[in-house]
């Protein structure tokens, strides 16, 4: 069985809104303006080429402010060093150092990641968090230039790692993401609440592969 896990929203805490409200509040001083703002700067060729690879964060950033009459030392000061305060979901991390676990005491189970994240956040979370250290491998968006949901980043995982599409379940938090998942040859979770993904999952895992409950928060 090969599990492979998206990051942002499923093992690494990913919340716009809050980003905004925290750098931003003045342009967008209710909760409905932060969620509008958020789409608009994370929803867009500006953000998803920097996610890809593409276009630099000072690039991205000039066209997001010119575009949205928005201070780009604003910008910087949320996005310049946003790698570092990733933090991880612990309810979700605790289920995959159990799924690690079942994999090293000889489970067929194998642990993949695929994410949309630019080069530069993926190098911190890689020195931050030493799970990331213990998949049997993955693909960042920012390092190959194909991005989620295009079929080309699914293809290049699964070729790179010989996956066996009837043997493959993947987990995500946007849904055009695990249709083109689904539409690949996966089968797909759409992991909407974290606390909720170890049930979600455990229908897919072998009989003798069991996760305990462990109680959701934010991992400091």
């Amino acid at each position: 069985m090969n599990l492979v896990f998206d990051l942002g929203a499923v093992l690494i805490a990913w919340e716009p809104t809050r980003l905004v409200q925290a750098h931003l509040a003045q342009h967008a001083p209710t909760e409905a303006a932060a969620v509008a703002l958020g789409r608009a700067l994370f929803h867009h060729d500006d953000w998803t080429s920097f996610d890809c690879g593409t276009r630099t964060l000072d690039d991205a950033i000039s066209r997001m402010a010119a575009r949205l009459s928005l201070p780009a030392d604003r910008l910087h000061a949320m996005l310049g060093n946003l790698g570092e305060r990733l933090e991880a979901i612990e309810v979700t991390v605790d289920m995959l150092e159990q799924l690690f676990a079942h994999r090293e005491a000889g489970q067929p189970l194998r642990l993949y990641y695929l994410s949309n994240m630019p080069a530069p956040y993926a190098r911190a979370l890689e020195r931050r968090h030493a799970f990331m250290r213990r998949f049997d491998g993955g693909v960042f968006s920012g390092d190959v230039k194909f991005i989620k949901p295009d079929r080309e980043i699914f293809e290049l995982l699964a070729v790179r790692h010989a996956l066996d599409a009837a043997e493959t379940v993947f987990i995500d938090d946007s849904a055009p993401n695990v249709e083109a998942a689904r539409a690949f040859g996966w089968q797909a979770i759409h992991c909407t609440a974290p606390d909720m993904l170890p049930a979600q999952l455990a229908r897919y895992l072998p009989v003798s592969t069991t996760l305990s409950a462990s109680k959701p928060r934010l991992r400091a």
